[in-house]
């Protein structure tokens, strides 16, 4: 069965984005260096690289915020990962859009992207994008683990992640360290 999974980079003062998120600027002032990483061109780049990789071919499908769906689209070139079904959580439906990577955006409320995105991804995961939508999913007790991969960079302001959010995280094995220290871990059930 697939997993609900947040995984994130995020800055050492708990920042997703730089302030001033928009169309020029989708990750915010400064936020482009939470991804730098995943290049594999920082010290111990090797491990990162598979890390990265570990995680692209766990995806099953994603489920993604509308804000960050709106933003993401053009850089994207069509769904994030080619091929995979994304499923848009909105109050503004309307019809499936496909990507020009053969991918699908569903638009559907909360609940009913969690689930579909469930019976899309088979055995593997469900990814989660955009602070917004995983605070929601987090708050609803649909997210089952969360990996972070912590960035040595402080944005001083910008997105934060788990603002107001409380959950039980129980550590899935050691941290593992590249350029950024990645860790995981399983949310425990109330």
């Amino acid at each position: 069965m697939s997993r609900v999974v947040l995984d994130v980079s995020m800055s050492l003062d708990g920042f997703t984005a730089g302030p001033n998120v928009g169309e020029k600027e989708p990750m915010g002032a400064g936020g482009e260096g939470l991804h730098e990483w995943m290049s594999g061109k920082g010290p111990d780049g090797a491990v990162d690289v598979a890390v990265r990789e570990a995680v692209d071919a766990r995806v099953g499908a994603v489920v993604i915020g509308r804000r960050t769906f709106d933003l993401g689209l053009g850089l994207w070139g069509g769904t994030p990962w080619p091929g995979v079904p994304s499923f848009v959580v909105t109050h503004r439906t309307r019809e499936d859009l496909a990507g020009d990577n053969g991918g699908t955006f569903a638009f559907d409320g909360l609940e009913a992207a969690a689930r579909r995105a469930k019976e899309a991804a088979g055995d593997k995961d469900v990814l989660v994008l955009g602070a917004d939508v995983a605070r929601q999913l987090l708050g609803a007790g649909l997210i089952d683990e969360v990996s972070v991969h912590l960035v040595p960079l402080l944005l001083g302001q910008g997105t934060p992640l788990f603002a107001g959010e409380r959950a039980e995280l129980i550590p899935q094995g050691k941290p593992v360290t590249g350029s950024v220290t990645h860790l995981r871990y399983r949310v425990a059930n109330p």
